[in-house]
């Protein structure tokens, strides 16, 4: 399935956490990895290639606390949403974790579906808010606000609503190339009226916006029939 999420899931349990990598990736919708202590968890995340879309965090890890990890995950401006696990539903725990930056906290033993809908609703959340920000070769993505920034050159890009509905659908298919009428359909919706040319426009006048040699693409490449982004 093309778009599939990365999640990382960190809980010290065997067990669980075999059973949330199988159930997580049993439709495509989600690719997982996972670490078993925080400093699993802190190699995963610095890794060069490194993106992940939402973490599931376990409170209790045999090298320390997720609701400390989460804090400092959140004071170094990591903003994905944190789903915390744990085994207890003490209000003053949930309070904790919830006051560390997690986005919601979910008890043991609980329901996958549940937390797949739970999951789900976070990554909506955080998609359409202004703090969902996405690295894009040199560039920062906010979609929210239709923006490509460029640091080291001081340089702002305005998108269209097209154009950033491409770029984020194409970021979530990570290192997968898109075919041209999935992302067609995803963007325009299925309309007859609208062919593969309209999108080959839009993916021409991106290309002028965001490459540094729009004739020899290195970010917006076309492969495999469709096209893939560059991320890193």
């Amino acid at each position: 399935m093309t778009g599939a999420r990365p999640i990382l899931v960190v809980d010290d349990d065997r067990i669980l956490r075999q059973t949330l990598v199988e159930q997580l990736q049993l439709d495509g919708e989600f690719i997982v990895q996972e670490a078993s202590s925080l400093a699993e968890a802190r190699e995963k995340l610095k890794a060069p290639d490194s993106r992940f879309d939402a973490i599931l965090l376990d409170v209790t890890l045999p090298d320390g606390d997720g609701r400390d990890f989460c804090a400092e995950l959140r004071k170094e401006g990591l903003r994905m949403p944190i789903i915390m696990l744990t085994g207890s539903d003490d209000e003053a725990d949930i309070v904790r974790g919830l006051d560390a930056g997690a986005n919601d906290y979910v008890a043991k033993p609980f329901r996958i579906a549940e937390l797949l809908a739970r999951l789900r609703a976070q990554l909506r959340l955080f998609e359409n808010s202004e703090d969902a920000v996405f690295t894009i070769g040199p560039y920062t993505f906010r979609p929210s606000a239709k923006l490509l920034q460029e640091p080291q050159k001081n340089r702002r890009i305005r998108l269209t609503e097209k154009e950033t509905a491409i770029l984020k659908f194409l970021y979530r298919a990570g290192t997968r190339p898109v075919p041209r009428q999935v992302l067609l359909n995803e963007v325009w919706g299925y309309n007859a009226a609208v062919t593969t040319h309209t999108l080959e426009t839009h993916i021409y006048r991106l290309r002028q916006k965001i490459e540094p040699d729009p004739a020899n693409a290195s970010l917006l490449i076309t492969e495999g029939g469709g096209y893939r982004l560059r991320v890193c």
